[in-house]
């Protein structure tokens, strides 16, 4: 294995462990803050950090890819993030970190759906295999007692789909722009609006919070590192390694996910754990073949 391919791997584990570790982070933000205000200061935290780059790349905004970029700021990224700690008021971070795995099976699902994609067998199953996993996932103990259904989980599933949308805009629409200038000229959008939910937000309870401060460092790094410097990371690795090597990240982050959640007391049961394995499977099913693609 030469120095790149080295390079490669240390960068796929460093976003496998920035993305698996964002879970906790939201969990530990939601001790003093609601989930609005969680939202908000990730947003906010990573429009600023953006910034001098947003300004740097307005020059590459034009009348054809200005609604794709507002369609990639709220819906890949400014709902979703309204999303996933709502969903984790009720639901551990390690099973939110399974369930964002399944973004390649929506991604594939959205493909066929409205871009015409094509698929095969494999990826068929795949599909099925990824809503089984997350209809394991989303109810409590028993698959076929629907009156158990953690119904915040669908919050987080709902996000995964958004995801999914977001992936297709950004592969058909925007080609001629790098991960960077996407995500800069996105929260050049979004993050004014953040900062407006954080005026009009109500700090009280935050306020008389024993861990306020730790709590928003937290989560302004899950804005800095989540939502900005991955998005640099990911991009390094399509560029450097390809596509089909970045996406074996879909794998890893769930290991992280559970590893960071058991060291902060969540447990998995038998029922989640085969959801896991199912969800897992299914990713590999749904990337199989490279020429879908």
């Amino acid at each position: 294995m030469d120095i790149k391919n080295i390079k490669s791997w240390i960068f796929l584990v460093l976003l496998a462990l920035i993305w698996g570790g964002s879970y906790i982070l939201m969990k530990q933000g939601l001790k003093s803050f609601n989930f609005w205000q969680v939202s908000s200061i990730r947003m906010l935290s990573a429009f600023v950090f953006l910034l001098p780059f947003s300004i740097r790349n307005l020059r590459k905004l034009n009348k054809k890819n200005i609604l794709p970029i507002l369609i990639v700021a709220w819906i890949g990224n400014l709902i979703p993030s309204w999303l996933f700690p709502l969903g984790q008021t009720k639901v551990d971070s390690n099973i939110a970190g399974v369930l964002n795995s399944l973004v390649p099976v929506f991604v594939l699902i959205v493909g066929i759906a409205f871009f015409k994609k094509k698929t095969g067998i494999s990826q068929v199953l795949g599909v099925i295999l990824g809503l089984v996993g997350a209809a394991m996932l989303v109810t409590k103990d028993n698959l076929f007692i629907f009156g158990q259904m953690n119904y915040y989980a669908l919050y987080i599933v709902l996000a995964t789909v958004l995801y999914s949308v977001n992936i297709n805009q950004i592969n058909i629409f925007l080609k001629n722009l790098n991960g960077l200038e996407i995500a800069s000229l996105a929260f050049l959008f979004i993050g004014p609006i953040s900062g407006g939910i954080l005026i009009f937000s109500d700090f009280s309870l935050a306020v008389s919070s024993n861990t306020l401060y730790f709590d928003l460092f937290c989560v302004v790094l899950l804005g800095l590192l989540g939502s900005a410097v991955a998005v640099s990371i990911s991009n390094h690795i399509i560029t450097n390694a390809g596509a089909m090597f970045a996406s074996s990240v879909t794998y890893i982050i769930p290991v992280f996910a559970i590893f960071w959640g058991i060291i902060d007391g969540e447990r998995l049961n038998f029922n989640q754990i085969i959801a896991t394995v199912v969800v897992i499977g299914s990713v590999y099913l749904v990337n199989r073949n490279p020429r879908l693609r």
